[in-house]
């Protein structure tokens, strides 16, 4: 099989020594950089660290079929925006290859995998759920905001039969989402939760389907947690 294609991405460089990563995954529709700029926007300045570079990947356009085919940059296709329906797996596990190759671009840069946090918004997040969970057991964590995964999801067939401790997970939650239904985000938890997943689930009261500060301030605090400065 071809390597993927690199993904395009755009990087807040840490302003110190680089020791760790979080690689951020926007939601469908998007890019790296319109996520970037989204934060920027609802922080009023760069999700930025001293020790800590931030890599937001861009998903490459496809046909996307909840939008009748029309293309799309999604990290990987749907039959429908439910969590009661099948996951689209070929696509999934082609992206999950895609980004392996920048994981592994952080590890050749002297990153260690237990330095590296895998997370995203909406279909990011659930696509760093599979990333984190079927593929990079050995990461330092993942966070999901605004995300969920199908009732029958491969990561929970995956986690049934994990031999290892598997990564913490952050999750957050708007009760007032209408595009990725609040239940969606606690069930996918509580599932999570019952096959040995230490986790944070954040309810967001009166929050739609988007991002705010006090969210983000959480999500920054956790990360500094996971991935503290080092000596």
């Amino acid at each position: 099989m071809a390597a993927p294609a690199a993904l395009q991405r755009s990087v807040v460089a840490p302003a110190g020594r680089h020791t760790a990563s979080v690689v951020f995954l926007h939601g469908s529709g998007d890019t790296g950089q319109g996520l970037r700029d989204w934060i920027k926007g609802v922080l009023s300045h760069d999700l930025s660290f001293q020790h800590i570079k931030v890599i937001y990947p861009t998903a490459p356009a496809r046909p996307y079929t909840p939008m009748r085919g029309s293309l799309s940059n999604v990290w990987h296709d749907r039959y429908k925006i439910s969590n009661d329906c099948p996951e689209h797996i070929e696509t999934i596990d082609s992206m999950c290859q895609a980004l392996t190759s920048l994981i592994d671009d952080e590890v050749k840069s002297g990153i260690g995998k237990n330095r590296i946090l895998l997370g995203g918004f909406s279909m990011g997040g659930g696509m760093a759920m599979h990333l984190a969970y079927r593929y990079h057991q050995d990461v330092a964590g993942a966070f999901a905001l605004s995300s969920f995964l199908s009732k029958t999801s491969a990561v929970y067939q995956a986690l049934k039969k994990i031999e290892r401790e598997p990564p913490e997970l952050f999750q957050c939650h708007g009760t007032a989402d209408e595009l990725v239904l609040y239940s969606w985000g606690e069930e996918t938890n509580k599932v999570l939760k019952s096959l040995g997943i230490a986790t944070t689930f954040l309810s967001l009261p009166n929050l739609y389907h988007e991002l705010n500060k006090s969210e983000l301030d959480k999500l920054q605090a956790w990360i500094l947690k996971k991935l503290p400065e080092q000596p």
